[in-house]
């Protein structure tokens, strides 16, 4: 049963560390504090806004890879309050993301929201399942205004997730969120 985060983030060696520059204490709090992997509003919020993550998978290689996803705002479906997928689409056609979670179903989602400094990171087990094989899946993503075809639908089952410090984000706005900005765009004209 997911729990908290900490105890896929936190080894004995991250403790170690959290000792020694005497972060310990906090975060020990943290991980008991109950569980954290139930999506809640503000999550379901985020998320649904979201016009791209990251997307973190480990493949038979022992080595992580790390992948861009996007599209419009709420490509990334809410499922349930521990399940989220989003449909994937005909792209450069190197399968590496698709292929790791073949071999390994632990997935890190980083998403992040510039103009707020907001992030947020999910742990999930994952799963890939291909057109061919999941066309009522695949229905539920049609409607969805994108050109390309959908090859796989990627499903998330949390386990835990953490928003992250704001520190050290640079604002960054899109062309559409500066143009419904009056005061952004007059800094821009100015």
């Amino acid at each position: 049963m997911p729990k908290n985060f900490t105890q896929y983030a936190f080894t004995s060696t991250v403790k170690d560390l959290q000792t020694r520059y005497k972060s310990r204490s906090g975060y020990e709090r943290m991980e008991n504090s109950g569980d954290r992997y139930l999506l809640g509003p503000k999550e379901v919020s985020f998320l649904q806004t979201r016009n791209s993550f990251y997307l973190s998978t480990i493949g038979e290689s022992g080595w992580p890879y790390l992948q861009h996803r996007g599209g419009p705002a709420g490509f990334l479906k809410v499922v349930d309050e521990t399940t989220i997928r989003f449909a994937d689409y005909t792209g450069n056609r190197q399968y590496i993301s698709a292929g790791n979670v073949l071999d390994n179903e632990k997935a890190c989602l980083f998403l992040i929201d510039y103009p707020t400094k907001q992030r947020l990171k999910i742990w999930a087990h994952t799963t890939v399942q291909f057109a061919e094989d999941a066309p009522d899946l695949v229905a539920e993503f049609e409607e969805d205004e994108h050109a390309a075809k959908i090859e796989r639908v990627f499903t998330f089952e949390i386990q835990g997730f953490d928003w992250n410090c704001p520190k050290y984000i640079t604002p960054r706005f899109t062309i559409e969120e500066i143009k419904n900005d009056p005061e952004l765009l007059s800094m821009i004209n100015a």
